[in-house]
């Protein structure tokens, strides 16, 4: 009798957990539409196995030993059950195929929002939030750039405004991830990826990084504030109040491997300092990637410039960012040479001064090679010479 029991108790067991289904109970417009796909999707797949666990139990009862049912040894074929079991899959397939055709369209991360709620389209003169999202160990980096502050750990948006997320990270891949507003999105080093989305009640979600990142990926989590318009704007003028600006040496501190982060607000932060994330050049001694691929799409610097584009040279300085003293020594580009300025003197600015005093103080237990021109071909066009090198 005990044992029947434990068999009806052991379904209740999950209630006990109190767990919130959020991807069920969303509370974003994408999500909740994610969540609707979800749930069609597993009701069109339960048309077959409901009847086939079904059947299963039929038929091991009815051809159990002892029981008196019709053996037919040479039956072999049943047209009618052929088109039941070949039609009724078949259609689903078809139903399936074309909701998700529909909705992988629909819910593009890269694509703009048309509407905030079922039936609520976009108003014609919102603006959506710009957030730019940045994965660090282990933290997030949350830059506002129509209000000029950043947070970590912490981010906020209106309830029913559009919100526009530019994603991208430090080192290693993470994953952007807040179940009651979207799906989520990958946050790449040196590659940015994009997510639109709406927060449609107040409250606090929790976002995190759903994809491991190492030893302090437990503790990459923040919290996600939707607010009114008025809490909002209120919050903003709470980091702005901030005691701190996030420059380019505070990065650097920031940067560094570092568990369970508080929520850390910065009542400004250096204008250029997400796009040199993105270009993997914080460093003003490192040249940005998006400057290379300019001087490849110039027609490159030659055969003698193939070592500033090997994979090593556009990896991101993990050993000097970690405060390692192993790994191999950073290499620049200190100069462009070309048929009309063969020794690359031209450009005033950063490029008259020296390797080393171009490299911030967390490099000065490095030695530096001197680094010697390169020469590009003549033949090529003339690169314009970046500058920050």
């Amino acid at each position: 009798m005990s044992r029947i029991r434990a068999l009806f108790v052991l379904p209740l067991l999950p209630l006990l957990g109190g767990c919130n289904l959020v991807v069920l109970n969303p509370a974003g417009d994408m999500a909740i539409q994610q969540r609707d796909l979800i749930v069609v999707a597993t009701l069109l797949m339960l048309i077959v196995v409901l009847p086939v666990m079904a059947l299963t139990v039929f038929f091991a009862w009815r051809y159990r030993k002892g029981n008196d049912a019709d053996y037919k040894p040479d039956w072999d074929h049943s047209l009618k059950l052929e088109l039941i079991i070949w039609a009724a899959p078949l259609l689903i397939i078809i139903c399936l195929g074309s909701i998700t055709w529909v909705t992988t369209h629909m819910l593009d991360p890269y694509r703009p929002l048309d509407r905030i709620a079922e039936g609520k389209p976009v108003p014609e003169n919102v603006k959506p939030l710009e957030v730019e999202v940045v994965a660090l160990d282990w933290k997030w980096l949350f830059f506002y750039p129509e209000y000029g502050v950043a947070t970590v750990n912490e981010l906020a948006a209106p309830v029913d405004r559009p919100i526009t997320f530019k994603i991208t990270a430090s080192s290693v891949m993470n994953s952007f991830f807040i179940p009651a507003l979207a799906g989520q999105i990958y946050a790449m080093p040196g590659m940015e990826t994009k997510l639109h989305a709406v927060i449609n009640k107040p409250g606090v979600y929790d976002g995190f990084s759903a994809n491991y990142s190492g030893a302090g990926f437990s503790g990459m989590r923040f919290k996600f504030h939707g607010m009114s318009n008025d809490d909002f704007e209120q919050w903003v003028a709470k980091v702005r109040d901030a005691d701190q600006k996030l420059d380019r040496q505070a990065y650097f501190a920031l940067e560094r491997p570092s568990e369970n982060v508080p929520a850390t607000y910065y009542a400004g932060y250096q204008d250029d300092l997400y796009q040199r994330i993105l270009n993997m050049c914080v460093d003003p001694a490192k040249m940005c990637m998006g400057e290379m691929m300019a001087i490849d799409g110039k027609g490159g610097l030659g055969l003698e410039g193939i070592h500033n584009v090997l994979p090593k040279e556009l990896e991101y300085d993990k050993h000097q960012r970690r405060g390692a003293i192993f790994g191999p020594q950073p290499s620049y580009v200190a100069s462009l040479c070309t048929d009309t300025d063969p020794f690359g003197t031209r450009g005033a600015g950063a490029a008259g001064k020296t390797v080393q005093e171009q490299q911030p103080a967390r490099h000065s237990n490095v030695s530096t090679p001197a680094p010697t021109p390169i020469s590009a071909p003549a033949s090529s066009h003339t690169a314009p010479r970046p500058d920050n090198i």
